[in-house]
């Protein structure tokens, strides 16, 4: 459980060092003196963790609240524009008379050819740890509303409401661990591991983009669009598909005969 929450912390924006602190301070020398203190107690160790994970989802908490204020503020001071063009560069014809080699066209690093793929896994994370918030908005709500029902005749909603409670705590947990085992199948050990090889492959593409943009003003052409090669790929393999499909049905149609 501790795991999933430092999963969910990362994807969510909450700084290494604060989790390291949550885990220092949380874990570490509490469970520490617990020991001096108490001795090797399970029940109370589990105690902590516990307390050390809802520290940590006060701060994923925490930094989607501002997330969210940010993106409403966006909203609210947004002005309608034109969008700006992208500025070119006019090629000067007394540069182009002079015969100088055309530069050659930037290649993507092998980080950088991840990027696009990397993304898609990125955005599925985010997809699921914001459906995980909204579940434990939902929770919370649920928890609020069975504090508020108090008495005998209110007996019946409460039971409801436990129920309820209950449903979205496992619908909970079981969000949690397929958020963690996102990235485990596609080869990667953890979060963190895949954290690491998306910012620096997000480094590299953007640095080949600015590249291809520098490029494209010194020698007035235009270099295809990733997103036009994805397509293209895309429709490649729905061929690919399309002809073993075709294959398969004929042969199948031979054997019948």
């Amino acid at each position: 459980m501790w795991n999933q929450t430092v999963d969910r912390a990362l994807i969510s924006g909450v700084p290494e060092e604060q989790i390291l602190e949550v885990k220092q301070s949380e874990i570490g020398q509490k469970v520490k003196a617990s020991i001096q203190k108490s001795g090797r107690n399970p029940a109370l160790f589990k105690s902590l963790i516990m307390m050390a994970i809802y520290a940590l989802e006060l701060l994923i908490s925490k930094v989607f609240k501002m997330t969210l204020e940010k993106a409403d503020k966006a909203t609210n001071v947004f002005v309608k524009a034109e969008p700006e063009q992208t500025k070119v560069q006019a090629v000067n014809e007394s540069v182009m008379a002079k015969s100088e080699p055309i530069p050659e066209m930037p290649k993507k690093s092998k980080l950088a050819s991840k990027f696009l793929r990397l993304a898609d896994i990125y955005s599925k994370l985010e997809k699921q740890n914001a459906a995980i918030y909204q579940r434990e908005q939902q929770l919370a709500s649920v928890e609020k509303e069975i504090a508020g029902t108090k008495g005998i005749c209110k007996g019946k909603q409460r039971n409801k409401l436990q129920e309820q409670a209950e449903q979205l705590k496992t619908q909970i947990a079981n969000m949690k661990q397929y958020l963690s085992s996102i990235v485990q199948g596609y080869g990667y050990k953890n979060v963190k591991e895949f954290l690491t090889e998306y910012r620096a492959s997000k480094a590299e593409y953007s640095d080949y983009q600015s590249a291809v943009v520098k490029w494209e003003q010194q020698t007035g052409n235009k270099a295809e669009s990733d997103s036009l090669k994805a397509k293209l790929q895309r429709k490649q393999q729905e061929a690919k598909e399309l002809n073993r499909h075709n294959k398969h049905q004929k042969k199948y149609s031979r054997d019948v005969r």
